[in-house]
């Protein structure tokens, strides 16, 4: 379908760079520069990063359980067949596809080319929103624990955290250069992990038998519980398998089947002790950031926040990377970040990007729908329909029958999970819009 038409695209994107005759993009970033072990730390701080706090709530509230903790498991391990299918199509035909939206002009043509990068980049660009509302809020939690004087509301938080974002993105030029931060998301992580796990535990063994029904009722409910289901994908997965792959080093496919082995399996492990905890802890009770239900010494939930703000504003970056790379690329924006004229354009371009990101974020500051919607309209679509179809399109005469049903399976499936899911999830915003005004202090 389009293969020849996306062959002829294609040639305005890939130059011969390879002695291989391996075609490599041109981009302003790194690639095949980084080990497997950071990759995998890249690929784990997105699962188990600041967003893991609100799980429990906008999870395992609306599902129970059995709904949450199948639900889960489920998700865990059908993101991880869906994200070792894009992965294993790193060279299909002899080319390195290096963004997702390559990959789908090769396979689709070039309406799929631009239809893939518009799904993907507002996919990221909610995903950077949901992060400065996440990081706002935490900062909010730390400040109303030692001056509760309703001065500050939740709108100056997130411009703080916008400015924090913006900071970090102009010193730190791409996705390759994160290093030592990703050592520092480490250990922020485990700071706020176990903070919130030993705090849920000390409040669950002294309270009395908890209410772990579903709350709600009518259509709330049920769009509440359907939402639920788009935040399961949500939780696992980063939409820009290709775009973290292309920074690996080779062989690329057997050093990114290891990084996707280890987020999805000792990456997880504190990703569901924190969220099981914390539903135990609290039943239907939780709320969409579980720092805010704990109970505990001051300087220690304070710690906790911070740590969760930073950690936010770090994995923020990993997924506006993409956007950045566009831009770089386009402007030939390469080197040190300390140089006059990338300086410059970084302070202009992602200073400009995140400023609006910041806008969106105070004005809506909806997380737990953000998150919904998020995975309802563009996880789902790129990771499982999308992702599914590509290898089936990729791969298609050397699949069994009993291979291909399965993968048509899942396109079909999660097409109707993804409608469903965004149905509910535009409902309910609509529904808190009613509810909350516009830069509300939630």
């Amino acid at each position: 379908m389009g293969k020849g038409n996306a062959e002829n695209n294609s040639t305005k994107v890939y130059a011969k760079e390879d002695p291989t005759d391996i075609e490599v993009p041109d981009t302003a970033h790194k690639i095949n520069s980084d080990s497997w072990v950071q990759v995998a730390f890249v690929l784990t701080s997105g699962v188990t990063g600041a967003f893991v706090l609100g799980y429990s709530g906008t999870i395992m509230v609306p599902l129970g359980w059995v709904g949450g903790v199948v639900g889960l498991v489920l998700a865990n391990a059908i993101s991880f067949h869906a994200n070792a299918l894009v992965a294993k199509l790193h060279e299909h035909g002899g080319v390195k596809h290096i963004r997702y939206r390559d990959l789908a002009g090769y396979l689709y043509g070039k309406k799929a080319y631009s239809l893939t990068w518009i799904m993907q980049y507002i996919n990221l660009f909610m995903i950077n929103t949901g992060y400065i509302i996440l990081a706002g809020s935490s900062l909010k939690a730390f400040y109303i624990l030692f001056r509760d004087d309703d001065q500050m509301k939740l709108p100056h938080f997130i411009a703080i955290a916008g400015v924090a974002c913006g900071m970090f993105a102009i010193c730190v030029p791409h996705l390759s250069a994160l290093g030592i931060w990703l050592g520092v998301s480490v250990v922020l992580t485990i700071i706020y992990s176990v903070i919130a796990v030993v705090l849920s535990i000390k409040d669950g063994l002294r309270s009395p038998a908890r209410d772990y029904s579903i709350p709600g009722e009518g259509a709330s409910k049920i769009f509440t519980t359907i939402a639920a289901t788009a935040s399961l994908v949500f939780a696992f997965n980063t939409s820009m398998i290709p775009e973290i792959q292309a920074t690996i080093r080779e062989p690329v496919v057997k050093n990114m089947m290891k990084a996707l082995c280890f987020q999805f399996t000792i990456g997880a492990i504190p990703f569901f002790v924190v969220v099981f905890v914390g539903y135990w802890a609290y039943g239907s009770s939780t709320g969409t950031y579980l720092l805010n239900n704990v109970n505990g010494p001051v300087w220690v939930k304070g710690l906790a926040n911070i740590g969760a703000f930073f950690q936010g504003v770090i994995t923020l970056h990993i997924f506006a990377s993409p956007i950045y790379e566009y831009v770089d690329t386009v402007y030939g924006i390469k080197g040190s970040s300390l140089k006059t004229k990338n300086l410059s354009f970084r302070i202009l371009v992602r200073g400009g990007y995140l400023i609006f990101n910041t806008f969106v974020a105070a004005l809506l500051p909806f997380l737990g729908d953000f998150i919904s919607l998020t995975g309802a309209a563009s996880i789902l679509p790129l990771t499982f329909i999308l992702a599914n179809h590509m290898y089936l399109v990729a791969k298609e005469n050397k699949l069994t029958s009993i291979e291909k049903l399965w993968h048509w399976f899942n396109i079909v499936f999660f097409s109707i999970v993804s409608l469903a899911a965004t149905i509910a999830a535009i409902w309910l915003i609509v529904d808190h819009s009613r509810t909350y005004h516009v830069f509300a202090d939630m």
